[in-house]
């Protein structure tokens, strides 16, 4: 078994059976959001999980802890919107604390972001995504079926001004923005952001038939080179999510996440945990054990760990073998609310 010294512990790092390490936990914190996009969920909402099947922040932060332990260095913050749970920043800055926790990120639909930036700011968040689908007006309600254009745009410019290193998420949906490709591209001209297109998936809750993708990440990029054609290719990280580029003499940079295409996930280094506590080995799988349940019957530490490693010597290779593995033909997927971002 490798492991690696700290000053104060031994970490015996986690690996899947493909001789992947796992780095990085992407931790659902609630299933609500304040938004309806209509990509995501249907407009009346989900069924909602009561709170007393949401795991508890000390739950949360007991599995981190316990990964941390493993080699997991990197937190991601994701919902449903994160900052609709109440005390949301209290989880945040302890987080931060826990030791071999190198980074704490954030995703947030950025309607309630700014009277938090300073606290954010002040405890050391490395970065945030904003997940903004399109800079028109109009188009933003018809997808998100709420008028919080306004907020978020605000959002946006809060964090250009605040200094955390931010990404705009953009998912990119034949028929409702693909106007928007190049006018968000053009945000990385004059600010120094990172804006990645993401495939439209499959997870919509039910609240639409899905059918397979026409704007791949290739088409997509090939449309942003009609007008730039001197995009270059970024040399990107070992298990970066995104294919990067940039536009000539931009401060940012643009990317493509191929999340239903699925080929970055060969490097995968990351760990799932929904709202509820439900591991995920793969974004498509529905789900391969509760640890909020094992936690609540009594597992110590010692067993967590080991269940965590037992889990991961039977991890899917990659997207498409986890999703033959769910043996479902169905065009309706749960919801990303749910599953955690």
């Amino acid at each position: 078994m490798d492991f690696v010294k700290t000053s104060r512990t031994k970490i015996h790092l986690l690996y899947d059976n493909h001789g992947r390490q796992l780095r990085y936990l992407r931790l659902g914190v609630t299933e609500r959001c304040n938004l309806r996009c209509f990509y995501c969920m249907p407009e009346e909402g989900l069924n909602f999980s009561h709170k007393s099947q949401i795991l508890s922040f000390e739950e949360m932060k007991r599995l981190t802890s316990i990964l941390a332990k493993m080699g997991i260095n990197k937190v991601r913050i994701t919902g449903g919107e994160p900052f609709v749970r109440k005390n949301i920043m209290d989880l945040i800055e302890d987080l931060t604390h826990i030791e071999g926790i190198d980074s704490v990120n954030i995703t947030t639909n950025g309607t309630n972001l700014i009277e938090h930036l300073p606290r954010l700011k002040a405890i050391g968040i490395d970065a945030i995504n904003l997940s903004l689908d399109c800079l028109d007006k109009d188009r933003f309600f018809k997808i998100t079926r709420r008028d919080e254009y306004d907020q978020v745009i605000a959002s946006f410019h809060a964090l250009m001004e605040s200094g955390i290193s931010t990404k705009v998420n953009m998912v990119v949906m034949q028929e409702h923005n693909i106007d928007d490709i190049i006018p968000m591209s053009e945000l990385t001209l004059t600010h120094n952001v990172s804006v990645r297109f993401i495939e439209e998936m499959p997870f919509n809750g039910g609240g639409k038939l899905f059918t397979p993708i026409k704007w791949n990440a290739k088409q997509i990029i090939e449309h942003v080179k009609t007008k730039y054609p001197a995009t270059v290719r970024l040399n990107d990280h070992e298990s970066s999510t995104s294919h990067n580029y940039q536009l000539p003499d931009a401060k940012g940079s643009i990317g493509v996440i191929p999340a239903y295409t699925r080929t970055i996930c060969t490097a995968c280094d990351r760990i799932r945990l929904t709202p509820k506590g439900e591991l995920k080995t793969c974004l498509y799988d529905s789900g391969v054990f509760s640890f909020r349940d094992f936690i609540r019957k009594g597992a110590t530490d010692l067993e967590i760990e080991d269940q965590f490693r037992k889990l991961f010597s039977n991890r899917a290779k990659d997207g498409f073998e986890a999703q033959q593995r769910e043996k479902t033909n169905s065009n309706s997927f749960e919801s990303m609310a749910t599953i955690g971002g």
